[in-house]
Parts: structure tokens; C-alpha cells; sequence
């Protein structure tokens, strides 16, 4: 079974239970039709030029490959015996992209470090 995590690109000010309304929507396959934000854009792309998602490696950390992108966000299934190290570049990466994160395990959600401080 996957270790599931998102990362959202929402507004300032977005809650937690606003990420939990936009992960609801999208297991509902409803998703708004709006450009790429470019915090999603930097986030794959850091991430994937790390652990590449295409093509599927037997070494990948990826449980399910290709990651799910779209405009606000990005869904990442991990496989259980990634190493610590993925989900701590995960998290680093979530913050240097002002991104919130989704727990989906037990549905916590995480602001980036820049907005706790505030």
C-alpha cells in the first residue's frame, strides 16, 4: 500500500479545511481549468529532476508513475520503503515552493514554514 501525499498551490490565506475542500474536489475528478501555477511547475520539476517519474524505475520512490499534475496541485504516491530522505525533500521542497502539504493518511495538512511564521 502507498504513502500518499499533495501539494497545493492555493491563495494566501487558504486553510486547511480550504486544501481538504480542493482534495475532496479532486477525488471527485472535478478540477478548474486555469494555467499552471508556476509553484506546481517548480515543485514537479525540482522534484521529478530529483526522482524522475518518467519512465517508471524499479528503483523509483514512486509507487505510481507519473505523478498526478494539474494546475494547483500535484499527488505523489509513494512507495512504503522509500527512503526518509524523499519525504524530507518533499517537504523542503513544499516549503521553498510556498506550497501546503496533504497528508492524505490521516488528512493533516501542513503550510508551508513561510506562512507558520507569519
Amino acid at each position: 500500500m502507498s504513502f500518499d501525499l499533495s501539494v497545493w498551490a492555493l491563495p494566501d490565506g487558504a486553510t486547511p479545511a480550504d486544501v481538504r475542500t480542493a482534495v475532496q474536489q479532486c477525488r471527485q475528478g472535478q478540477h478548474g481549468e486555469r494555467y499552471p501555477d508556476p509553484r506546481v511547475v517548480g515543485f514537479y520539476r525540482a522534484i521529478t529532476g530529483r526522482y524522475p517519474d518518467r519512465p517508471a524505475r524499479p528503483d523509483s520512490p514512486w509507487e505510481v508513475a507519473p505523478l498526478h499534475a494539474t494546475s494547483d496541485h500535484i499527488e505523489m504516491n509513494l512507495n512504503p520503503a522509500c527512503a526518509d530522505q524523499v519525504l524530507l525533500d518533499i517537504e523542503r521542497l513544499a516549503g521553498e515552493f510556498d506550497l501546503m502539504l496533504f497528508d492524505f493518511q490521516d488528512g493533516s495538512v501542513y503550510p508551508p514554514p513561510a506562512r507558520v511564521r507569519r
